[in-house]
């Protein structure tokens, strides 16, 4: 019965789409069909594609930057160029190489020519430095690390660290003892590989490595199928409703998933084109949308923000953008960001890369991260569950099981993860997997012998485990834990809330407070180190705050000296309490509430507390007129 009403459903929602040109309902309906044919060509990744588009497309534009620019054509030759520098070096399948480069198209000619050959590409963060990226590097087990010319230093901070004997390669210029990775690819031929070149790579196997901090502890690698790249690119092709004439304007950071797959993917598999640029200006942003034509634009919720509270520009409603599309767009953001640029459509989506669901908000309701339409509900099962913050866990009935959030209720997001079949089992399959489908669109969405979609997983097993709620409701079920508290109201929106436990995001970035604290307490003085974050008016996120302990070997300019070579920008603390004594639980877990609670308002506590002003570059005492400036935004941070 239910897979009659799921199908019946589709039907309506054509027909709507089709008598009332209802926008949300044609883009569900385009991203069902751009992603029904993945699964009937196994051996089609997105290597393979942009090689038939590079055959399509020739000579248009496909990547264009500031200091490089490819065609369709030269970016499928130069991934071939990279294909075969792997094979000359023996790379065999599921061997990795490690990319540390900031934004430019060279990087995803790079990652598409390892992966093509069935490599796996790790991206690293190009903000870490020393252990942190030595950490990114040892768990990822390369056989090679890319790293670009300016980030060597980068690189030899990391080197006591690492614990393999993986060959480093210079991208961008000579360095002493380290081979030019241009050189050496210059040798091969970029002609379309053929033959046992390719070797037997399918949609199933390991494409990338992504890391991300998780919910506690340091970065970990998340692994991503070839399947999960296409299903990225073609589903927001179908959302957006991208075509040859589209371009769009991506300045997040490529070794994220957003940055690096969904940005590009998603203009690429229908012929459009992608600037990239390396970093976000508010000052060049606006130029640079009149300067390159651009249609679409990739945001985090904080780049919005820049840009409304940025003074006005000559252009900044003389462009030709049709789409803003990103996450972390704030409820009192939204609605300054698209009238004052004239903006007629925002996308915001809720995605992790882990994760195994996403939302979308293709109805633009204004501060919601998305819904889930009812034809879909039965394939992508999603659930808010009671939790209880001070304990740190899901509460859970007489029976065991979870207990389903009402209607506005708080509630951990979670997603359900498909269960192995007796014959995957059989087989061996590594990971949880969605079955094939059809090509048409409402074989999606009919019957399914298992509810659910695929989970990853990270290479840790037992961090993949972390993340895997059992019992749910009912014996044996698995689901996805998210990390994420959020509330669905009446209507099926669902409201971003908060996230659980010591991480924090700041900047657009997930910062653990488990890192941060162990990069404290290894600088001298300092004794405990509680890391937590805190809320400041007319930012998103919360920003960083430590509470330590420490003793006569503190000292503030040799900390902050420290934590610049050994944390990114956004990881670093803006705030510092001193205190007396650290105030622990029984089993000596420091306390966090009160801390939170008082934030860094220095009236509320006898602690001396200091910030981080970047523009004097020191710690600086905190006092009610400062503190007050914060407050009320008259400081940028």
């Amino acid at each position: 019965m239910a897979q009659g009403v799921a199908f019946m459903t589709v039907l309506d929602l054509e027909q709507t789409a089709r008598e009332t040109g209802d926008s949300a309902a044609k883009a569900w309906l385009r991203a069902l069909a751009a992603t029904a044919p993945i699964a009937v060509h196994p051996q089609r990744t997105l290597p393979a594609v942009i090689e038939e588009l590079g055959r399509h497309y020739g000579e248009a534009p496909a990547l264009v930057s500031a200091h490089e620019s490819f065609t369709y054509a030269q970016l499928a030759e130069r991934a071939n160029h990279y294909a075969r520098w792997a094979l000359a070096l023996g790379l065999a399948k599921r061997d990795t190489v490690c990319l540390l480069m900031p934004n430019r198209p060279e990087y995803l000619a790079i990652w598409l020519g390892v992966t093509r050959i069935g490599g796996v590409a790790a991206l690293l963060n190009t903000s870490l430095s020393g252990a942190a990226l030595a950490h990114c590097i040892n768990i990822a087990a390369p056989r090679h690390v890319i790293v670009a010319a300016e980030l060597v230093g980068a690189i030899e901070s990391a080197r006591p660290h690492l614990a393999g004997e993986a060959r480093i390669w210079v991208h961008g210029g000579g360095h002493a003892g380290l081979p030019r990775l241009e050189d050496a690819v210059a040798r091969q031929s970029g002609a379309p590989l053929a033959g046992a070149e390719l070797g037997d790579v399918g949609i199933d196997d390991r494409a990338l490595l992504i890391y991300t901090s998780g919910t506690t502890g340091l970065p970990k690698a998340a692994n991503i199928s070839h399947q999960r790249v296409l299903n990225w690119s073609y589903w927001f092709a179908g959302m957006l409703d991208t075509g040859p004439s589209d371009r769009m304007y991506d300045c997040l950071p490529m070794y994220h998933s957003v940055g690096g797959i969904v940005a590009i993917g998603a203009l690429l598999v229908r012929g459009g084109s992608v600037l990239i640029r390396e970093r976000f200006s508010a000052r060049a942003f606006w130029d640079d949308i009149a300067r390159f034509d651009c249609t679409l634009f990739q945001y985090i919720g904080e780049l919005c923000r820049y840009l409304v509270q940025a003074p006005p520009h000559p252009r900044e409603r003389a462009h030709q953008l049709r789409i803003a599309c990103g996450n972390g767009l704030q409820a009192d953001v939204w609605t300054a960001f698209k009238e004052r640029f004239a903006l007629a459509r925002i996308l915001e989506f809720y995605a992790a890369t882990e994760g195994n669901f996403s939302l979308y908000n293709a109805e633009g309701e204004p501060g919601s991260i998305g819904r889930i339409p009812p034809f879909l509900a039965r394939r992508l099962p999603v659930a808010l569950i009671r939790f209880d913050v001070d304990k740190d866990a899901p509460i859970r009935n007489a029976d065991g099981f979870c207990i389903r959030c009402a209607a506005n209720e708080a509630g951990e997001a979670i997603g359900r993860i498909a269960l192995l079949s007796s014959s995957e089992r059989a087989a061996g399959a590594p990971l949880p997997r969605i079955a094939r489908r059809k090509t048409r669109v409402n074989a999606l969405v009919r019957g399914r012998d298992r509810e659910g979609a695929r989970f990853e997983g990270y290479t840790d097993a037992a961090a993949s485990d972390k993340k895997i709620l059992r019992h749910v409701f009912e014996p044996e079920d698995a689901w996805f834990r998210t990390g994420d508290l959020m509330r669905r109201d009446a209507r099926g929106f669902f409201y971003f809330v908060d996230r659980i436990g010591d991480t924090f995001r700041w900047k657009g970035e997930n910062v653990s407070s488990c890192e941060v604290a162990q990069a404290l307490t290894e600088c001298p003085g300092v004794l405990e180190a509680n890391v937590y974050g805190v809320a400041i008016p007319g930012t998103d996120g919360r920003a960083g705050m430590a509470a330590l302990v420490t003793d006569t070997r503190f000292d503030l300019a040799a900390l902050r000296t420290r934590l610049k070579t050994c944390l990114p920008d956004y990881a670093r603390p803006l705030f510092l309490r001193i205190l007396g004594a650290m105030e622990v639980t029984a089993t000596f877990k420091h306390k966090k509430s009160d801390l939170v609670r008082a934030g860094f308002d220095p009236s509320l506590t006898e602690d001396t507390i200091f910030f981080n002003d970047a523009a004097r570059g020191a710690f600086v005492r905190l006092d009610t007129a400062l503190y007050e400036r914060i407050r009320d935004g008259a400081i940028r941070l």
